[in-house]
């Protein structure tokens, strides 16, 4: 059982590695207070908004199984 969760844990963590390195960079940071901010008027396409329930959710599922596996 441990074995198979670790499994489990493991292939969410490539898959949330991968979901946050396609993402494409916001790239504003701070720089939006100071009247730079693009980022308050872009739209998000729908790959972004799929990568980011991706990423939401992997993170969620690496959590869950985490705390799982320290109880074990």
């Amino acid at each position: 059982m441990v074995t198979f969760l670790m499994v489990i844990q493991f292939l969410v963590s490539f898959g949330l590695i991968a979901a946050v390195l396609m993402q494409e960079s916001k790239g504003d940071g701070l720089g939006s207070i100071g009247g730079g901010g693009r980022m308050f008027f872009n739209q998000a396409s729908g790959t972004e908004r799929v990568l980011e329930q991706a990423t939401k959710y992997l993170a969620i599922a690496f959590i869950v199984l985490s705390v799982i596996l320290s109880l074990l």
